[in-house]
């Protein structure tokens, strides 16, 4: 059930704790065809020094990593709000990686996750949030129904994870 997904910060010590979890998902994502940076095929040799480098970047407090979990407390989804801008961009955040394991998709754990990370960015005082994502994906939808504004595409911008080219979509919010 939707309400019951509860979502929360995870600490660097928890991401950590968490890794194979949290590899789990973003393999799965990956190995799905899901563009987040990654080129397949995709296994633990990738995802884990991955979650190593965003733990330490929550620790240098560059991002804020929030996780999703099933109802028996299983990882089923993050998200990260990345607070590291340059300094004439204060109000900003880039949002990046909302993963959602394909088991809890379809359950509004992305939705949860967007909303929770909505007040988050809230709360570190940023009124502007930005992405990008796959043109043409599921994802693109996703956003659109969220409120969130579409800016523009660029075509061939980075390669799906079997090799083809496609566009990302950039979009923008104000909290």
């Amino acid at each position: 059930m939707v309400s019951s997904t509860p979502c929360f910060v995870l600490s660097a010590a928890q991401i950590l704790s968490r890794v194979d979890e949290l590899s789990d998902i973003l393999e799965t994502c990956v190995n799905n065809g899901a563009s987040v940076s990654f080129m397949s095929p995709f296994n633990r040799d990738k995802s884990r020094p991955f979650w190593l480098d965003v733990a330490q970047s929550v620790t240098r407090g560059e991002r804020i990593v929030l996780g999703a979990e099933d109802a028996q407390g299983a990882l089923v989804g993050a998200v990260q709000l990345i607070l590291n801008q340059p300094e004439n961009q204060p109000h900003l955040a880039d949002v990046a990686k909302l993963l959602v394991h394909t088991s809890a998709r379809r359950g509004g754990v992305a939705r949860k996750l967007m909303s929770e990370l909505e007040s988050c960015a809230r709360e570190q005082g940023k009124t502007l949030l930005v992405l990008d994502t796959a043109t043409g994906s599921g994802a693109e939808l996703f956003y659109h129904n969220c409120g969130w504004q579409k800016v523009g595409v660029i075509p061939d911008y980075a390669k799906m994870p079997d090799g083809t080219l496609t566009g990302t979509t950039l979009f923008y919010k104000y909290l």
